[in-house]
């Protein structure tokens, strides 16, 4: 068969969906400066579907930063990979400063988080080694375990005795293969809310020899007492042996960094091969990354009020009678029971006569018969935001246990 005759018939879970999805439930596009009220279709909503927690992405002072980095050095410089050409002072001081944050003694800039993540796996590991990873892993962390040549065992979602036996699976084989064991979680689970129980998993290493790699993506900058991560919030730091953080959430920037010792640091900056052929993150990124840290870092009351947004809301739902899952963290999902075109239908009344736009998450993420609507609060966000979302989403229930979006469908004009 013609492989494009091929696609053509199999388009993919979310891809078969495309031809009346484009545009508005995939790939829709918002409009205006990003914060909590931006236009979607010539309307103003207000959104709940940007990662931009500590509310830095229009923040004066990191626009003025960005610009001067423009401005200075042009969007090109430095030109090459960091090994070659492209290394800089800046990318250095912005290397020191994120390891002394976090609590490593080193760290090394990524381009990209996703990729980020896959070329850790990628270097990590070998085919002796095995992995051991949590069902709920990221999508960046299953295409990095399937670069893996050697055996890997997941272990059921946040369950410590689960990945004990796991872990047990795991020594006999590297007993004999002569590897070594590589167990990954993530600090914030992005979908669920939930946090990663890092502290007991560090804690079986009393009883097994494995190393520690999380992927703290929405951690970084809002979990801990200062910022630093899960990892501080639960208090060990010292545990995790390899913590990876991205630009994309507290930072509202682009790329990644991973932070260990002075050794795997290194190593990773010789062998991550996704670093050493790609062209080094741009000067002005760089240059705005360094006033976003600082900002995150000299300025509590942005955590604080994304938390005040985050502890209200998720209250103001409960309290209604919304399930929000095991989230303890600013993550809000929101399940309902319902179909597929209930849940179109139910996204698109609050788009089109509620004006609220969220991330609507169905069927494979999720079990049929399920409907996530999943906020993000940030530090931008206001009371009478969250009150109007609470009004809303009680109506907008109260048509679903109706029926009313079984009986009433909405078609994308």
């Amino acid at each position: 068969m013609d492989i494009f005759e091929k696609i053509a018939k199999h388009m993919g879970p979310i891809g078969q969906h495309h031809k009346w999805s484009h545009g508005y439930f995939s790939f829709p596009k918002l409009e205006g400066d990003i914060a909590p009220h931006m236009n979607f279709r010539g309307k103003e909503h207000l959104v709940w579907s940007l990662n931009n927690y500590l509310g830095l992405a229009n923040h004066p002072e990191v626009r003025e930063a960005d610009l001067k980095g423009a401005s200075d050095f042009g969007m090109a410089y430095p030109m090459g990979a960091r090994m070659m050409s492209g290394n800089s002072k800046y990318h250095e001081q912005l290397e020191q400063q994120l390891a002394a944050f976090v609590g490593k003694p080193d760290a090394f800039l990524l381009n990209y988080g996703y990729q980020g993540m896959v070329s850790i796996i990628d270097s990590l590991v070998d085919r002796n080694d095995v992995i051991v990873y949590d069902a709920e892993s990221h999508a960046c962390i299953i295409d990095g375990l399937r670069l893996h040549m050697g055996k890997r065992f997941v272990y059921k979602h946040n369950d410590i005795e689960s990945a004990r036996k796991q872990l047990e699976r795991a020594t006999k084989l590297v007993e004999q293969s002569g590897g070594g064991i590589l167990v990954i979680t993530e600090g914030v689970f992005g979908m669920s809310g939930a946090q990663g129980k890092l502290k007991e998993l560090v804690d079986l290493k009393k009883e097994f020899n494995f190393r520690l790699l999380i992927d703290d993506a929405h951690g970084f900058g809002t979990m801990g007492p200062t910022g630093a991560g899960t990892h501080e919030e639960q208090n060990c730091i010292d545990g995790v042996d390899v913590y990876f953080g991205t630009f994309a959430k507290s930072m509202a920037g682009i790329g990644a960094f991973v932070a260990s010792t002075e050794e795997m640091t290194n190593f990773f900056r010789y062998n991550m091969r996704s670093q050493t052929f790609a062209k080094a993150l741009p000067m002005p990124m760089v240059i705005g990354l360094l006033k976003r840290l600082e900002l995150l870092k000299n300025n509590p009351e942005l955590r604080e009020k994304l938390w005040n947004v985050a502890t209200t809301l998720q209250k103001g739902l409960r309290d209604r009678g919304f399930d929000l899952g095991v989230t303890n963290t600013m993550v809000t999902p929101v399940f309902l029971k319902g179909e597929l075109l209930e849940a179109t239908a139910l996204t698109m009344d609050l788009r089109e006569n509620y004006g609220i736009f969220c991330s609507i998450v169905v069927y494979p993420v999720i079990p049929k018969g399920l409907i996530e609507l999943r906020l993000i609060p940030t530090a931008v966000h206001t009371m009478e935001d969250v009150q109007r979302t609470l009004d809303a989403f009680s109506e907008v229930s109260d048509k679903l246990k109706s029926g009313y979006y079984k009986e009433n469908q909405f078609s994308i004009a």
